[in-house]
């Protein structure tokens, strides 16, 4: 899967046709995708960086569908749990899935300059992590792979 975040695409397109894969997830699997949720995703889809939760809860807020932080974080929690969003841990925020539906283990490529991310695949397990953790007697269950670097834009910026 192609790492996406840092290449031109139909912005527009990608946000809906996400909107649709999780609604048509939820609609099949019995999950709740109530409005707030909905609303939390679709702001996460607007960007293609990592938000903190206390930015969605300013959005959210905003639009008077709560202020409280309890809100924010039930809603980003659904929203990893369901697969349609991930925590960036170096930078303790979230994004949308951007392979929503596909079973992937992601890394991210975050720019260190203007915070976008960028997703894509990777199979740790299959490298040189998997070939240690089995020397070891080791069962990988579940990993983090972020890499922190320049984007396109700020490489091209920075030059």
């Amino acid at each position: 899967m192609p790492a996406i975040g840092f290449a031109a695409h139909d912005h527009s397109a990608c946000v809906e046709g996400t909107l649709a894969k999780a609604e048509a997830h939820c609609a099949k699997t019995g999950l709740r995708l109530t409005p707030v949720r909905r609303r939390a995703l679709e702001i996460l889809l607007a960007e293609h960086r990592a938000l903190g939760a206390y930015d969605l809860l300013a959005v959210l807020a905003e639009e008077g569908l709560g202020a409280q932080p309890p809100v924010a974080y039930r809603a980003l929690d659904f929203l990893v749990k369901a697969g349609f969003a991930h925590k960036i841990e170096a930078l303790n925020a979230y994004i949308a899935c951007a392979h929503l539906g596909a079973d992937h283990v992601p890394a991210f490529l975050i720019c260190r300059s203007c915070k976008s991310v960028a997703e894509t695949d990777t199979a740790p397990a299959q490298g040189r992590l998997g070939e240690a953790a089995r020397a070891a007697g080791f069962t990988i269950e579940r990993t983090v792979v972020e890499a922190e670097g320049l984007c396109p834009d700020c490489q091209d910026d920075a030059a």
